[in-house]
């Protein structure tokens, strides 16, 4: 899979002991090194990722050309479009062409779609798609001789809330194809937008032209963080990116809304005049935390970091009484 592709990914492997090849871009083009793809590629490849968009750069990988390879070895390919999965498919009827991506092309076998990004449904309807039922089957697990009776589970999680089933169909129903084509239109036309306006300011530049609703910019002129935690002091929730660093903007409706997005371009233009007339150059808050990471080259110490502050959520403020105080 691409360097770019969920980490998702890579937790998988992790859990099921999977082997994982990470694929470098084109460091211009910001797509996958196709030529390094097929050199990965033994007879224990068990599957081939692609991404549509992928969520740091906004790219669609060349799933066409990956398809190729995917049946040249008979080795299925699976289109992560949890991003994208409601704005790509709506796109050639909202003005915006794309080559095909999806079951179309002979190699792609699974997809993913997340139905709470933009399809506007609550969290925790993601779904999946197969290319036939043969393949869905090995979704499904089966027990027969349980004592507790016959035990059926379509998939990884067990109980599932079925009001959150219902919301998500209800939110389907409530837009419909229309209103899934209009959102589209807005949402792609403000990323294009935005995409225009911000590689218009000087220090700035595209990593990538976006292909759907993901902005990703850096600078060649000062620290993108500086900018970064600048727009935040100003309200703008952004991400943040690294290798190569940047940031990204992923439009959403709200973004769509009238002048919105003169004011982010504003507040941009403000930033990066405050940035490059400053004489103080003092590291904000992202800076630091960016550029620690990536001088540190034990990667395994920050992720550490990162469990230790993920356990912390599991503490509580409660104090737990000492056994006298529980006595008296």
């Amino acid at each position: 899979m691409p360097t770019t592709a969920h980490p998702a990914f890579n937790k998988a492997c992790s859990y099921f002991k999977i082997k994982l090849r990470r694929i470098p871009l084109n460091p211009q083009t910001r797509e996958v090194n196709l030529d390094k793809m097929r050199q990965a590629i033994t007879k224990n490849t068990c599957m081939i990722v692609a991404s549509a968009p992928n969520f740091p750069h906004g790219v669609i990988d060349p799933i066409g050309d990956i398809s190729k390879i995917a049946v040249e070895y008979d080795i299925p390919l699976h289109v992560d479009a949890c991003l994208g999965g409601f704005l790509i498919p709506f796109m050639d009827q909202a003005g915006f062409p794309l080559e095909p991506f999806d079951f179309r092309l002979p190699g792609v076998m699974s997809m993913s779609c997340d139905t709470h990004k933009y399809g506007f449904a609550p969290k925790g309807t993601s779904v999946i798609l197969y290319r036939n039922e043969q393949l869905r089957e090995y979704q499904f697990y089966a027990l027969a001789d349980w004592p507790g009776g016959l035990y059926g589970s379509p998939s990884i999680a067990g109980s599932r809330s079925g009001y959150l089933i219902a919301c998500c169909w209800a939110t389907l129903m409530y837009y419909g194809r229309e209103g899934y084509i209009e959102a589209t239109r807005k949402i792609i036309q403000t990323a294009r937008d935005i995409a225009k306006g911000w590689s218009e300011i000087n220090g700035l530049y595209l990593l990538h032209q976006p292909d759907v609703s993901v902005v990703a910019i850096s600078s060649d002129k000062f620290n993108i963080y500086y900018l970064f935690d600048g727009l935040h002091a100003k309200g703008w929730h952004l991400i943040g990116l690294q290798n190569p660093s940047g940031m990204h903007i992923a439009v959403t409706q709200i973004h769509t809304q009238p002048g919105v997005v003169d004011k982010l371009l504003e507040d941009t233009r403000q930033c990066v005049r405050e940035i490059v007339t400053s004489d103080v150059k003092k590291d904000t808050a992202t800076a630091v935390l960016y550029g620690t990471n990536q001088k540190v080259p034990d990667k395994s110490l920050v992720c550490d970091i990162v469990k230790l502050y993920i356990s912390s959520w599991y503490k509580t403020n409660l104090d737990v009484p000492k056994d006298d105080e529980i006595t008296n």
